[in-house]
């Protein structure tokens, strides 16, 4: 295969201590800050350095945010070959609406090409390397070009996220992360969408309030957990891309 794994970022000029320094200074300066102030902060401090990532699920919310403040924000989508066709349907409209640059992040391999090498179906049989392959290396080739991304992670999706902070330093990719809507609810993410005729995604009102590759999620029963139907029955809870 000739593909590789690239970037469309400009680079990262400041060091590690320069960038960490700025993740101190935030938790401070922007306690008790609302998401319109934690993106403006971001935009004022990265410009075309900062990237959003976008999973077109219940986080189409965050470009539009970032979108006000920061026009033509690179806004990263992992295009993984597995998703339902309404989080495609979600991207284009998405792309419509907004003045951002959606950038498809692709995998190194096809899903046809990763079924020669692993053998059909590596996400019943090994998913922790199907989100390594068509996600985590991906996104970490991609994230390289840039100082901070901006997530949609919220502190209501489980345990392992319900100590995030507005900005945080990223150890794994060595950069800063930005959680702009880390204190949001469910509800207030779809007030938000409905009041700025932001595109959701369509399984969000119908069982699916997590949504990730179409062979890894299930509706999610009354009472469970909201994530509880990705990757039902395994221990595994996080595509990796968080940790």
């Amino acid at each position: 295969m000739t593909a590789t794994l690239t970037t469309h970022g400009p680079g990262r000029t400041r060091s590690v201590d320069e960038l960490r320094a700025l993740v101190d200074q935030a938790q401070v300066d922007l306690d008790g800050a609302d998401a319109t102030q934690v993106v403006a902060w971001a935009a004022e401090h990265f410009g075309p350095s900062l990237a959003v990532a976008c999973s077109m699920a219940g986080d189409t919310v965050l470009p539009h945010l970032v979108a006000q403040v920061a026009p033509g924000v690179d806004v990263l989508f992992l295009e993984t070959g597995y998703h339902f066709a309404e989080t495609i349907g979600t991207r284009d409209a998405l792309a419509s609406v907004i003045d951002a640059h959606i950038i498809d992040v692709l995998p190194l391999q096809t899903v046809a090409e990763q079924d020669a090498e692993y053998g059909e179906k590596l996400h019943d049989r090994n998913p922790t390397l199907c989100c390594q392959l068509r996600k985590v290396d991906p996104i970490n080739a991609e994230l390289a070009g840039y100082e901070a991304w901006v997530t949609g992670i919220r502190r209501e999706d489980n345990a392992l996220r319900a100590n995030a902070r507005l900005v945080e330093w990223d150890p794994t990719h060595q950069m800063v992360k930005v959680n702009p809507i880390a204190a949001w609810t469910f509800d207030e993410l779809l007030d938000y969408a409905g009041a700025h005729a932001v595109p959701i995604n369509l399984l969000l009102t119908d069982g699916y309030p997590s949504i990730g590759c179409a062979p890894c999620t299930r509706r999610v029963e009354p009472g469970e957990d909201p994530r509880a139907g990705r990757w039902a029955g395994l221990a595994k809870t996080e595509c990796g891309l968080h940790l």
